[in-house]
């Protein structure tokens, strides 16, 4: 048991969709549990597990859904928005570009401010960031009088190029703290200092529509903790609890992304450097694509709303092992996105009646009933049985073959992903290993690297748990950016390097605000390039190699981007002018605490079955050995069909695959040709 004496314990925290994981990290000892979450008031399950591991100090790193939870479930704050007179209507124009091209009836998603609390405020500042009409105060004055006679508890402020010159955002924003102490605002030249209005706009009205839930967690989570708290934020580092209430948007993808750094990290340390992740929860399945690194985007939408910051660049689908399966309109079987959550869960839970993918793989035998979550949570499998009849008897089959169907509907799903982020983007998914993780990854693995054409499967000892574990060796990160606009023909060098040093002394200088050691941070420096009159931008490295003039860096970064050009959208022209239209800094403090690696035992007797039991790998089902992993050996070797079972997960090795143990307890399984 883990002792709760002393301060040297790191403590990483994923609240899911049904689980709420808990991971403690104590010199190269790791301790794990899982506790069902609790909806309604998610630390809660958060103090439950730390009870539960008696746990009452050390360093807590925090990944959350709770920004991507009110994003998507509608149930932010009243927002209204302040903008450049003229522009109230942004929200609603939008862009003219379509996800689904041949969809006649496609419904945009309803503004998070609607018209009666967007205001425009006569002011304007030109592309050069000239104040070419001063801020109207008395305007100004009028709208701050009709806000006092609604229900708005959050505002906005985005105004036509405050990315160049913030001075009016400000001036509005500190009149608007003065007035209203309590509600919350922000300013997009805070947030996202970069041009293209709509996605500034649409990402300072997210910030201040989710924001005042995100702080009245966190300001509760760390009243019942009494101890800081770490948050991961969206693109794969971790930032203070504070500035995470101020700028929420950050964390919309907090616990995905976690789960790719803990990918990413334990895959390095393997030896594996190419993997395609596939992250299923409860909820949802999260993929994500690393050739050689972690993959960032600045352009993400999050339930069609766009959003403007580093992320990881994380494709997310509803099939988890919580998503609700049904007989479609069409007569046909469908699965997700809705999902039993952890109230009041699968069937085999004991308390709700849906069928879900949980259920199909426990009538499957891939889920054993007495040895979910170690035992500590058995299954009722004769309530998944009674859910599954009726979905059986509309499309005339038995419950195991209604079961295989819900299985196939739900990977197709995640095929689709996984070819999302790789084919769609020039990789070839056979270069890479597949690493599935969460609670539910595993389970489909064999089949899923079959239908792509993968052919090494690599589980880390703690697939269950692996987003926690990324948030809690995550770096301390901070993004920066700012929109320059530079064509080649100007002096690039000199305008690029006096960004970047800024960018760098801001760093510091907040590091150094948080009591934290500069010594050791790290600067990432990059260019958004794109060909003159093009639409959108590819993310490009500075070379690190020292440059002396404009045209030897022009050079270097333009042969980077018709490579990445080539490589993204399958051609590219030397030809054609290209411009830098942002510089971007990563400022990382590398974590220091790494992975602990528990090395097997290579002698002895090798892990024998602990029982033998009916599974379905194709329409009949075979008995099959059970092993327990912590008994594998190193270099042990079990061909399919087997079913390899620990705390966090279930491991059916399929006929024609084989798995084997490596040095650092890693699972390896692979294709046998």
């Amino acid at each position: 048991m883990v002792e709760n004496n002393q301060h040297s314990y790191l403590i990483g925290i994923d609240i899911g969709g049904t689980f709420t994981d808990v991971i403690v990290i104590h010199d190269d000892d790791i301790t794990v549990t899982k506790v069902p979450s609790t909806p309604m008031d998610p630390s809660i399950a958060v103090i439950q597990a730390l009870q539960k591991l008696k746990i009452t100090e050390g360093e807590f790193v925090h990944g959350t859904t709770i920004a991507t939870n009110t994003l998507l479930e509608k149930s932010g704050a009243v927002t209204a928005l302040i903008t450049t007179h003229g522009f109230e209507d942004v929200l609603e124009i939008g862009r003219q570009n379509r996800h689904d091209l041949y969809d006649f009836n496609i419904q945009k998603p309803e503004p998070l401010a609607n018209h009666t609390v967007r205001f425009g405020v006569k002011e304007r500042t030109d592309s050069n960031g000239v104040i070419i009409e001063d801020l109207d105060n008395e305007h100004l004055a009028q709208i701050i009088a009709e806000l006092k006679g609604t229900d708005v508890e959050a505002v906005a402020v985005s105004l036509l190029f405050s990315f160049l010159n913030p001075a009016h955002e400000q001036e509005i924003v500190n009149k608007l703290r003065s007035e209203f102490p309590s509600m919350y605002s922000s300013i997009s030249s805070e947030i996202v200092p970069e041009f293209r209005e709509y996605e500034r706009t649409s990402t300072v009205i997210i910030n201040s529509y989710v924001g005042p839930k995100v702080s009245m967690y966190m300001n509760n989570l760390t009243s019942k903790i009494q101890h800081p708290i770490r948050v991961m934020q969206s693109s794969g580092g971790s930032i203070t609890s504070q500035l995470a209430s101020r700028e929420p948007v950050r964390t919309i993808l907090s616990g995905p992304a976690g789960g790719v750094v803990g990918a990413y990290k334990t895959a390095i340390q393997a030896g594996i450097n190419q993997i395609i992740s596939i992250d299923m929860g409860g909820t949802s399945t999260d993929v994500s694509i690393c050739p050689n690194r972690i993959q960032e985007t600045t352009q993400s939408s999050i339930s069609g709303y766009p959003i403007s910051i580093p992320m990881i660049e994380i494709h997310t689908v509803g099939a988890g092992g919580g998503s609700i399966a049904q007989i479609n309109d069409g007569g046909a079987l469908s699965v997700g996105p809705e999902s039993a959550g952890s109230e009041p869960g699968p069937a085999c839970y004991g308390k709700g009646t849906d069928i879900t993918v949980t259920d199909a793989n426990l009538i499957l035998g891939r889920i054993q009933s007495d040895f979910f979550l170690g035992g500590n949570m058995p299954l009722n499998s004769e309530k998944s049985k009674e859910a599954i009849n009726s979905i059986a008897s509309n499309i005339n089959a038995s419950h195991t073959d209604a079961a295989l169907g819900i299985i196939r509907v739900v990977n197709a799903n995640m095929e689709r992903a996984i070819r999302n982020i790789s084919l769609e983007r020039g990789h070839d998914p056979r270069d890479f290993a597949l690493l599935p993780f969460g609670g539910a990854g595993a389970l489909h693995a064999c089949e899923l690297a079959n239908e792509i054409g993968m052919s090494t499967i690599f589980i880390p000892p703690y697939p269950g748990v692996l987003s926690a574990l990324g948030v809690a060796v995550a770096d301390i990160t901070k993004d920066y950016s700012r929109t320059i606009m530079l064509s080649p023909n100007q002096d690039v060098l000199e305008r690029l390097e006096a960004e970047y040093n800024g960018m760098e002394h801001n760093a510091r200088t907040e590091f150094q605000s948080e009591g934290l050691n500069t010594e050791l941070l790290e600067f990432n420096r990059y260019v958004d390039i794109r060909y003159v009159g093009q639409s959108y931008e590819i993310i490009i490295p500075y070379p690190k190699s020292p440059i002396e003039t404009s045209q030897q860096l022009i050079g270097m970064i333009g042969e980077d981007f018709e490579n990445a050009h080539e490589q993204r959208f399958g051609y590219s022209d030397a030809t054609q002018s290209i411009e830098i239209v942002n510089v971007r800094l990563k400022a990382i403090l590398p974590s220091n605490k790494r992975i602990p690696t528990t090395q097997t035992i290579d002698s002895g007797d090798l892990g024998h079955p602990i029982d033998h039991r009916d599974v379905y790998f194709g329409t009949t089902s075979q008995q099959t050995p059970v092993f327990e992993r912590s008994t594998l050996k190193s270099g042990q070797n079990i061909a399919g069909p087997a079913l390899i079972i620990q705390f966090d997960t279930s491991i059916p090795v399929f006929p024609g695959w084989s798995a084997q143990t490596d040095s650092l307890n890693n699972l390896i399984i692979k294709k046998i040709m």
